[in-house]
């Protein structure tokens, strides 16, 4: 199918971590030896909810009139993915994504360091109350979806993500972690589902 759009994908990673994960770096690698026609943005999000979906927003409004947009969010990001596919419509593949990130990351509150970016700052109970706000009651567009889950995350109950996307195209791995290991096998299959 010809597109008058240039290809676009946006990497959004997940709480304390940064466009330096691993996932992000083999969509990295992959864009520039196999398709360096597409165009890949992997921002630093900031720490706190509304500033990341802000600093989103801001990507969105630069790129989306130029290029054609799909997503891959990992864990949070796969939260604020889903978002934003309810606000624009975009395509997402979401890796071990969060569905209910602000019951999480309750356990959170406090000081923290993004291990990657060594930023330090404190988590408050307003930042839950922004999470909660970018909350997506419900899935419109199913088939907008493709969930990549395994079954042994450490750190999310990876039966809220299959049930949410029920109706969506669904890898479901069984064993791995919240890294989701091995993920160097799919990135020529997400910019196909991504029809980038």
């Amino acid at each position: 199918m010809a597109q008058s759009k240039k290809p676009l994908l946006l990497y959004i990673h997940g709480f304390n971590s940064s466009p330096q994960s691993h996932k992000a770096n083999v969509m990295k690698e992959y864009c520039l030896f196999e398709r360096p026609d597409i165009k890949l943005v992997t921002p630093q999000l900031p720490c706190f909810p509304q500033e990341a979906a802000d600093c989103l927003l801001e990507l969105i409004d630069k790129y989306h009139v130029d290029y054609q947009v799909g997503l891959v969010g990992s864990s949070l990001g796969g939260y604020l993915s889903t978002w934003l596919n309810a606000k624009f419509g975009f395509k997402s593949v979401l890796v071990n994504p969060a569905v209910k990130p602000y019951e999480l990351l309750v356990d959170y509150l406090g000081e923290q360091v993004n291990p990657y970016t060594q930023q330090q700052y404190v988590l408050e109970p307003v930042h839950i109350e922004q999470l909660k706000a970018l909350d997506v009651e419900s899935i419109r567009q199913p088939q907008d979806f493709w969930l990549l889950q395994q079954t042994e995350d450490e750190v999310l109950d990876y039966r809220q993500a299959v049930e949410r996307f029920s109706l969506s195209k669904q890898t479901v791995e069984q064993g791995g972690d919240h890294s989701f290991i091995n993920f160097e096998r799919y990135p020529a299959e997400i910019v196909k589902f991504l029809e980038l």
